[in-house]
């Protein structure tokens, strides 16, 4: 039976995955950061970790596991208060990464699964240019930058000793249970707050959180995996415009879309300091996935309505709670 570590179980990806690889027969070790946060599976063997840095010491965590799948990490921030915050993401994203990996690798751990972000390749593209993984990296932020770093150090400690590593680069991930922005586009939509959102034309790629888990449960033991590094979205973009709409179907409810021109939002946007999420809204971000496709026979499994539906089942019903 192959063991893993997931880091980061108690986040939206984490408890996901655990549950997942349990069901399917998989030894599952978890590294949260506090064991009151969520409750899980008396099977999964909880390891509380208070900070990831290069001084962690995961040897218990690590004690006979064959894959780790390493999620936590010191996240994008919209209003970082640090007094520097390159330093602070290189201190968990890279420094706390390499220790875990190094310490992997010496306990004898044959493949290390990092999850990465595309923001690593950069925050926007030429509509019909998606992100490849054989682009240049140009992340932008202190986030992106970090990630960039931790895959190289990554990549230079695979070439260096036995232990396998995989990146995967997501863009936003979304599913039952999703916070932030997304969340807060379903409680407008929900809401029926109207949004001047109905005129764009961009394309985003998106990940539902069942692609996402399906394609790292891939890597675990496909063999072409070994030292590669992949992009992964559902095979299908949408402008914000029909994420919106299909989102708001989802729930039941047609969307209250104002078609204001993407001008015209940037424009206001800059007034109001926001240039930034407008520009993730208005912006696109498309990614290839054909590498996986191609070198895993990987398809993602579930379409973006069936895990818009889903998502939305989730919000209701936690609406009602």
């Amino acid at each position: 039976m192959t063991k893993v570590l997931i880091t980061g179980m108690n986040g939206f990806v984490g408890k996901a995955l655990g549950d997942e690889l349990l069901a399917k027969g998989f030894n599952v070790n978890g590294a949260v950061r506090s064991s009151v946060q969520v409750d899980f599976p008396d099977a999964i063997k909880q390891f509380v970790i208070k900070d990831i840095d290069s001084k962690t010491d995961w040897q218990k965590a690590l004690e006979g596991v064959d894959v780790v799948i390493h999620l936590a990490a010191r996240a994008h921030i919209m209003k970082d208060t640090a007094s520097d915050a390159l330093a602070e993401f290189r201190r968990v994203n890279v420094e706390g990464t390499l220790n875990l990996a190094r310490q992997a690798e010496q306990a004898g751990v044959r493949r290390f699964i990092f999850i990465s972000s595309i923001k690593v390749n950069g925050e926007t593209t030429p509509l019909g240019q998606p992100y490849t993984e054989a682009d240049k990296p140009a992340p932008v932020d202190p986030y992106g930058m970090s990630k960039r770093e931790a895959e190289d150090a990554l990549r230079q400690l695979a070439s260096e000793t036995a232990m396998e590593v995989v990146i995967i680069r997501p863009p936003l991930v979304y599913g039952p249970g999703v916070k932030a922005n997304f969340h807060s586009l379903i409680h407008w939509l929900d809401k029926r707050v109207p949004l001047p959102l109905g005129a764009l034309h961009n394309q985003r790629s998106l990940v539902a959180l069942d692609n996402l888990i399906d394609l790292i449960i891939t890597c675990i033991h496909h063999p072409a995996a070994a030292n590669q590094t992949f992009l992964v979205g559902d095979g299908e973009d949408l402008s914000t415009t029909e994420i919106l709409q299909r989102t708001a179907a989802a729930l039941g409810k047609k969307a209250w879309l104002v078609p204001v021109p993407m001008q015209v939002i940037m424009c206001g946007a800059s007034l109001l300091g926001k240039r930034a999420v407008a520009q993730r809204l208005c912006g696109s971000l498309q990614v290839d996935i054909s590498k996986a496709r191609d070198l895993l026979g990987w398809t993602p499994p579930v379409s973006i309505d069936d895990a818009l539906n889903k998502t939305a089942q989730h919000y209701m019903k936690s609406r009602k709670c």
